[in-house]
């Protein structure tokens, strides 16, 4: 059963919420209701997950690895052969 809460929020906030919730084609109220229902499970943690866990340190890169570099190269070269 839905029940009507009402909320004090920064109006700033309040408008860049609406405008997600329109762009992703979810209203505002689904999104503040998936959000109370993702932190109030019984088992929700703020950790990494485990197989996150396992990845961490999995990968070693250059000293000089630049990764919004090697992200902007990876867009042009998929996007170049479109």
């Amino acid at each position: 059963m839905a029940t009507k809460l009402t909320l004090t929020v920064e109006k700033a906030i309040i408008e860049r919420a609406k405008s997600y919730a329109k762009n992703t084609g979810r209203s505002l109220s689904e999104l503040i209701e998936s959000y109370l229902e993702n932190i109030t499970q019984e088992n929700y943690t703020s950790d990494v997950s485990p197989k996150l866990k396992k990845l961490v340190g999995s990968v070693t890169l250059p000293e000089d690895f630049d990764e919004d570099t090697e992200l902007r190269n990876a867009l042009e070269e998929k996007h170049l052969r479109q």
